[in-house]
């Protein structure tokens, strides 16, 4: 998919509304739409890779930003940091990714 059809850049880009959860100059959380949990949020990072496999190592400040997010919602979210999250990443269509802009679900309240 290219990026001018993603909808996660839509949504970063502002032209898909969405309540941002949290933010940093390199990713976004919002809300998963079809949540499988109590807590599940979506943390998307604001350039365009199609999966993780696509990173190189210029991205290590992104993904610096992407887990420091994480952290931030393990301390805001339910109490997650002392009960637990799972933190999972689908990277390809065989593993159940469908939107094809890297991105970690955030789940928790379970």
């Amino acid at each position: 998919m290219s990026k001018d059809r993603c909808v996660f850049c839509k949504i970063i880009s502002q032209e898909l509304p969405v309540m941002l959860v949290a933010q940093n100059e390199h990713a976004v959380v919002f809300a998963d739409r079809s949540p499988e949990a109590p807590v599940h949020l979506l943390v998307v990072p604001r350039l365009h890779r199609a999966s993780i496999n696509d990173l190189t190592d210029q991205d290590t400040p992104m993904v610096a930003g992407m887990l420091a997010l994480i952290q931030q919602l393990a301390q805001t979210h339910g109490n997650t940091k002392d009960k637990g999250f799972k933190l999972e990443v689908n990277t390809g269509a065989s593993a159940g990714q469908s939107v094809f802009h890297m991105h970690w679900h955030f789940k928790a309240g379970r």
